[in-house]
């Protein structure tokens, strides 16, 4: 058997784990969701989807690397023969996912040098899609490669494929090692100053002011536990690929707890962070918060550089460290979004990690590409929003349902966690997976299913952002099918290794 790579120290584990469970989303998609579900009230039901799915999700996942000691493909299939393409599928939406986050990054390295002289100007919304990003009117345009958002991009894959090269200890331990507290600091300037700005106080009153009546709706509480679900990096096969690296002796569940709580109090120190800023933009615009709440993309490239636009001192300044900190979020997920393909092909196919690093992460280097062209950012949108909810989310489901109820593993695992783990899951933990996290999700896929093949949204078309029948056939659902179905085909095909395959030695 082979020598398996390991972390340096359980703290080198926890940074990376905390790095990949905190990303973009932490700080443009929490503020707005928990603001929209009950400001303050929504902390009620956010809390009780970390405790009910969230962590009990972690301590699976982290359970199954470490017992099967392989990336997810080869944990999937050292765990049951048939179930191998539940990994594949795994990996091959992550491969995906990190074909258009790394442009994301890019362009957070273009704002954050746009940041010191306000490059946007003071319509920050036609700078951004008209000037920087060249979109054109209609979608499905693919058209030129975009200069500057292309050599940002070059960047980015360098850092990550360079981390990678460098492999777990020296590359991807020691990167978030320096990102993580690096991303923690800036983020703590960041906040300190939003919160000492004039109208800081009406952007937090709106933030945190409970409204009780909200969360006696199940939308509110389907929507905390999509927040815990998005935001912890699970279902990705990235917290199996990680915790197959630990030592024998690893604290399991004790680490699952320090990840989901570290995410969660990243993700509420950003809500303070953003909605102090968004009380100042809306006092100096003379307007109500709710008027200037946004998230996503708009949040980021549209509504912080008016923002920056309206600083008192310094403003280059801090709109660099904003946008820093979306850079370092960023690269720190994207590095374990692309480890997870990295180990997979690696172990299928007995290649060196130098190899599976040049093969896997220079192919979704080349896919990038067409995200950074004209017609990029609607590919991008729709890439996006049909890889999340029928990759991670369906993959979440099927994970749960398949272990929980088909393969009746969870009483193995939760006797492997106990064996290693100084706090004991007991009978709620199967009962949260077994239960609560398969209606939730099983609840929560149906409505998807239901509005996107009905084409219930409110929009022209009826489609997802009003886009046509056939940009959402090819560039959304073709996306999100051929994750599945090359998860499928990779299974099918022999392992190289058979003698790393059939080794079942486990952990313990």
């Amino acid at each position: 058997m082979s020598m398996r790579e390991q972390w340096g120290t359980r703290a080198g584990f926890i940074m990376a784990a905390v790095g990949s469970a905190i990303g973009l989303g932490n700080i443009w998609r929490f503020p707005a969701t928990a603001y929209e579900n009950g400001g303050g009230a929504f902390f009620i039901p956010y809390l009780f989807a970390l405790l009910t799915a969230g962590i009990p999700l972690l301590i699976l996942e982290f359970t199954i690397g470490h017992k099967y000691r392989g990336s997810a493909p080869l944990s999937f299939s050292r765990m049951n023969k048939k179930a191998e393409w539940i990994g594949w599928w795994a990996v091959f939406v992550s491969f995906v996912i990190s074909t258009y986050y790394s442009v994301i990054i890019a362009w957070a390295i273009s704002y954050s040098i746009f940041s010191f002289n306000q490059t946007w100007g003071t319509d920050t919304e036609a700078f951004l899609f008209g000037e920087y990003l060249q979109l054109p009117d209609v979608p499905g345009q693919i058209g030129a490669i975009v200069p500057s958002v292309f050599i940002p991009l070059i960047i980015v894959w360098a850092i990550t494929l360079g981390v990678l090269f460098k492999g777990v200890k020296k590359g991807i331990e020691l990167a978030n090692r320096i990102f993580i507290p690096t991303l923690v600091v800036i983020f703590l300037i960041i906040v300190i100053r939003a919160i000492t700005l004039p109208g800081a106080a009406e952007g937090l009153t709106s933030f945190f002011e409970p409204n009780f009546e909200a969360i006696t709706s199940g939308g509110v509480w389907v929507a905390a536990y999509g927040q815990i679900f998005f935001s912890l990096s699970i279902a990705f096969a990235i917290m199996i690929t990680y915790s197959s690296y630990l030592p024998k002796k690893s604290d399991i569940t004790n680490n699952a707890f320090i990840t989901g709580f570290s995410n969660s109090s990243f993700e509420l120190l950003a809500g303070i962070g953003v909605f102090a800023a968004l009380g100042f933009m809306a006092s100096q615009a003379g307007v109500g918060v709710e008027e200037v709440v946004a998230g996503g993309v708009g949040l980021a490239f549209v509504v912080f550089p008016q923002i920056i636009n309206e600083f008192p001192a310094l403003s280059g300044l801090f709109g660099f460290l904003f946008f820093a900190s979306l850079v370092l979020a960023g690269l720190s997920s994207l590095i374990s979004i692309s480890e997870t393909y990295v180990k997979g092909i690696s172990e299928k196919f007995g290649i060196s990690r130098t190899a599976a690093v040049s093969i896997g992460g220079g192919l979704a280097a080349l896919i990038s590409l067409i995200y950074a062209t004209d017609g990029g950012l609607y590919f991008l949108d729709a890439a996006d929003y049909f890889i999340n909810q029928f990759g991670v989310a369906l993959i979440g489901l099927v994970e749960v349902v398949a272990i929980a109820w088909f393969m009746r593993k969870l009483g193995d695992f939760q006797n492997h966690a106990n064996s290693i783990s100084d706090i004991r899951i007991g009978g709620w933990w199967k009962v949260c997976l077994g239960v609560i996290t398969p209606l939730v999700l099983g609840y929560m896929m149906f409505d998807l299913f239901k509005q996107n093949l009905l084409r219930q949204f409110d929009s022209e078309t009826g489609n997802y952002e009003g886009y046509s029948d056939a940009f959402i056939n090819y560039s959304g659902w073709a996306v999100a099918v051929f994750a599945l179905i090359a998860g499928i085909i990779f299974m099918l095909i022999r392992w190289k290794n058979k003698e790393e395959r059939d080794d079942t030695e486990e952990a313990s």
